[in-house]
């Protein structure tokens, strides 16, 4: 990787609570060496609005390739900009993975509540039950750990597998690069690296105008499959959270996985 460019400032973070937050490039299947723009969005619908991206909301930033692992953390701009480019200097897959800095929110007990339930924490709403904290507000810390999966130059190769060693981490089983619209896509969950049981995931597609979610729970070793029925655009997510044992005022840790990679057309 030997090129950066950085575009104009478009918003600053705002990533609002219980929304989706996601990257995307602008082409999943760049030439080697053709600058592409990664940016990021939270919002719903698979849609949603551009998020700054840059050093103050980055935790780390690594870009993953059969030549390994490089760190690309300090090269982020100093402010958030709506963009970043960078350019691949050789085929294959490429994994670009983010984690954000930690984001605290309050809720109210009902809101909190209907979020839990939105996204598959009943094992939450049991605890908080259990504790008498069930009308409480809930408080919040949170954090993203996102990643896309590009096609370099027409190729692809073993790296889609790759476990980055993020928190909370969907890694596919299969090639998506290599699959057609009515096949399936095994996942594996992993949070802190071993396998997460019981995780609601889902997966989006947009095309066009047109958007659609599939739902599915991992079995007891942590994987799930569904069926990718269409072509376009994918984006996979799951979010997890357990007891903040920290302190600084936030009951709940949660942790927010997301995977986006296209399901090409059949020429």
């Amino acid at each position: 990787m030997k090129k950066w460019i950085f575009s104009s400032l478009l918003v600053l973070v705002s990533t609002a609570q219980a929304h989706e937050f996601w990257m995307t490039p602008d082409r999943f299947s760049p030439a080697a060496n053709a600058p592409v723009k990664l940016s990021l969005r939270v919002g719903e619908g698979f849609l949603g609005e551009p998020v700054g991206f840059g050093q103050p909301m980055a935790i780390s930033l690594r870009w993953h390739s059969l030549r390994g692992t490089k760190d690309l953390t300090r090269q982020l701009p100093a402010t958030e900009q709506g963009a970043v480019a960078l350019a691949f200097d050789r085929p294959g897959a490429q994994i670009v993975a983010l984690d954000t800095q930690p984001v605290t929110t309050e809720l109210s007990a009902d809101k909190f509540t209907a979020y839990l339930r939105e996204d598959g924490l009943e094992h939450v709403i049991a605890l908080r039950e259990a504790s008498g904290q069930s009308a409480a507000p809930g408080r919040e810390r949170y954090r993203r750990h996102v990643k896309t999966l590009l096609n370099v130059g027409g190729k692809t190769d073993k790296v889609f597998a790759k476990r980055t060693g993020q928190t909370l981490e969907i890694v596919p089983l299969k090639n998506p690069q290599r699959l057609k619209a009515g096949e399936a896509l095994p996942v594996e969950v992993l949070f802190k690296g071993a396998p997460l049981p019981g995780a609601l995931v889902k997966l989006w597609s947009r095309r066009g105008e047109q958007f659609d979610m599939l739902t599915t729970r991992t079995d007891a070793s942590g994987k799930s499959i569904t069926t990718l029925p269409w072509t376009g655009t994918w984006m996979v997510s799951v979010v997890h959270m357990v007891p903040n044992t920290e302190g600084h005022g936030q009951e709940w840790d949660s942790h927010w996985a997301n995977l986006t990679f296209a399901l090409p057309a059949v020429p």
